[in-house]
């Protein structure tokens, strides 16, 4: 089987990722970059690809199999559909969108189209967040009744002083980081039908939020509580404890969500699980069975290029559709409207 010829658009640093993921796999090779950044032509050089300026100079010379889109979120949009007019799959990063209603644009289009497009929620691609939905799947919670989230963490001053677009409307961690955790609780715990939210900028005095309280209501009728923040010293963050980022710090005694049923509880990353007997009574006075589920710690993005491909080879429908990528970008939409209107906000 020859090597799938992939091409990435936007060499950043999530590009840069996806090129040596590439550059390692033996399913696809790198075929191109695309940037019109000046920086760009000297990276083309030293991976000895070539370097376009825009995706309709690229699809005037070449026809890849695939094209990931890792550009800034308000390109995705159209660059997504010129990828569909061109016949070419792409995996596009996330959020789908820059807004809700592009997002349902984008959707139309690719339904209407049959386009193969993957949505790079890369989380989804977990063999821990695997592991937990099999659990959950198999009812070895029970019926869920409760779930507990939070992303906690530190973004040092020079995050803001490189970008100081992230001081303002847009730039905080609603937007910028919940949208992972959206997804992973979907995975999770089925569809989010409606969310009340409270946000503070108390601390960094910005003119977006830092801190965000919120409530979920999930469609099975389990209720959430999240909390996110990115000026909290804490480790109770996806990253700083699933162990599958090098770049991060891991705290083996955290974890970032706790999922509470009728039969069982599990914490998540560690995968710690408890649960009654089967045949024991349930009560707060009888002792749980108490285990850890296995799971692979490795990179998800590495699951998530292999998915790929395979979806470019027919194999497979996308992990993330599209479809999924605009749920999550109406939920956030949603959580920003409660937080402005302190009110409960229902989700279609």
């Amino acid at each position: 089987m020859q090597p799938l010829g992939i091409v990435v658009a936007g060499a950043g640093q999530i590009g840069r990722r996806h090129i040596e993921l590439i550059r390692a796999s033996s399913e696809c090779r790198l075929l191109a970059i695309v940037d019109p950044s000046a920086a760009a032509p000297d990276l083309a050089d030293r991976l000895a690809v070539p370097c376009y300026h825009d995706l309709a100079q690229l699809f005037a010379r070449e026809r890849p199999a695939g094209v990931i889109l890792a550009t800034p979120n308000a390109l995705h949009v159209q660059q997504t559909l010129a990828c569909i007019e061109a016949g070419v799959a792409a995996l596009v990063e996330k959020p789908v969108a820059h807004t809700l209603e592009q997002a349902e644009h984008l959707l139309a289009e690719v339904e209407r189209s049959g386009a193969r497009v993957l949505v790079g929620h890369h989380r989804a691609h977990s063999p821990i967040l695997a592991a937990a939905r099999a659990l959950i799947t198999n009812g070895g919670l029970g019926e869920l009744v409760a779930v507990q989230g939070s992303a906690l963490f530190y973004k040092p001053q020079d995050y803001f002083d490189s970008a100081p677009w992230r001081r303002e409307a847009g730039g905080g961690p609603i937007l910028i980081n919940l949208i992972h955790e959206i997804g992973n609780l979907r995975s999770l715990c089925g569809e989010i039908v409606a969310v009340q939210a409270l946000a503070s900028s108390a601390v960094r005095g910005h003119a977006v939020e830092d801190t965000v309280a919120i409530n979920l209501r999930f469609a099975g009728g389990a209720l959430g509580t999240f909390l996110l923040s990115d000026t909290a010293a804490s480790a109770r963050s996806w990253e700083q404890t699933s162990q599958e980022n090098p770049d991060y710090t891991t705290y083996t005694d955290e974890d970032c969500y706790t999922l509470a049923g009728t039969q069982g509880s599990l914490a998540v990353p560690s995968l710690r699980f408890k649960r009654y007997a089967d045949t024991g009574a349930r009560s707060w006075f009888e002792p749980f069975d108490c285990s850890t589920l296995h799971a692979q710690r490795d990179d998800p993005l590495q699951h998530q290029l292999s998915h790929f491909c395979a979806l470019i080879r027919g194999e497979v429908e996308p992990l993330v559709s599209v479809r999924d990528g605009v749920q999550n970008v109406r939920i956030i939409d949603a959580i920003a409207r409660a937080v402005s209107s302190g009110g409960t906000v229902e989700i279609s």
